[in-house]
């Protein structure tokens, strides 16, 4: 059984290295690198539904295999697209725009690199997903049910975000302006909030309550929320568009940023609203 699964997570990283090399390639044809979060999300789905299904000794796949799997389709299908409108209205990504000028001339080994450690990085997250779908117990459980609850609100949550920012940018009159209305008064991130919440889904099904040594496999599920909080937070997320938003907005997001949480949802503080 170690084998098959240790087998997996190296057809795992190998998928996700192939998919992240083809982002490269997209991102140093089109000269827009937000293609690049677009290819990432359908990749991780991509392969995550791949995990989900993986046949074991021949066997069709279980219910719970099949519930994984729609689950992380869902996912994929939601955000990759909501990222793909955008990124196809935009010339490319401020993100990864500062990134190429900080590399200069290196700038596309470096961004090879870079997405080759993005796709590594994201082991974690597929193979939660793959021990997740192998629970070994045939019959659905209410905490099945309750991961489902999970990533429907992490969905639904981040799509509502998603919405709202939209809304506000439609408006001519919020030209220069900080969005802090709706979702976006409680926590500067509430999209990367609930991303990240929906991945709590995959230990929820992973674990087992009555348990918790019956499937040790299970516990390396606890690794995919910790590192999309990482990779939220400290990485890729939130660093750089705050740097962003500071040099665009300059006073008006520092007084967003002195009244209003980081990531996790919290009441506003007072302060000026500018």
């Amino acid at each position: 059984m170690t084998i098959f699964y240790l087998g997996a997570l190296a057809a795992i990283a190998l998928s996700l290295s192939v998919l992240m090399a083809g982002a490269w390639l997209v991102q140093q044809r089109t000269g827009n690198s937000g293609w690049v979060d677009t290819i990432w999300t359908f990749s991780v789905g991509l392969v995550g539904v791949g995990a989900a299904l993986w046949p074991v000794a021949g066997s069709p796949p279980t219910p719970r295999q099949w519930l994984v799997a729609a689950l992380v389709a869902l996912w994929s299908l939601r955000l990759g697209a909501h990222i793909a409108v955008r990124t196809a209205g935009i010339a490319d990504d401020p993100r990864y725009a500062a990134f190429a000028r900080e590399w200069g001339v290196d700038s596309p080994r470096r961004m090879f690199v870079f997405l080759q450690n993005q796709g590594l990085g994201s082991i974690p997250l597929v193979f939660a997903i793959f021990v997740a779908a192998r629970f070994p117990d045939a019959a659905l459980r209410l905490q099945d049910y309750l991961g489902v609850l999970i990533l429907l609100i992490g969905i639904s949550g981040e799509a509502l975000a998603d919405a709202q920012l939209k809304s506000f940018r439609a408006d001519p009159a919020n030209k220069g302006r900080v969005c802090d209305s709706g979702l976006w008064r409680w926590s500067r991130h509430p999209n990367y909030f609930f991303q990240w919440f929906g991945w709590l889904a995959y230990p929820v099904i992973a674990l087992s309550i009555a348990d918790p040594l019956s499937y040790p496999w299970g516990w390396t599920s606890l690794l995919a929320p910790i590192f999309m909080y990482w990779i939220l937070v400290h990485v890729t997320g939130i660093p750089p568009l705050e740097q962003q938003m500071l040099r665009s907005r300059g006073e008006r997001y520092r007084d967003y940023q002195s009244r209003t949480s980081m990531f996790f949802p919290l009441p506003p503080q007072k302060g000026a609203v500018k």
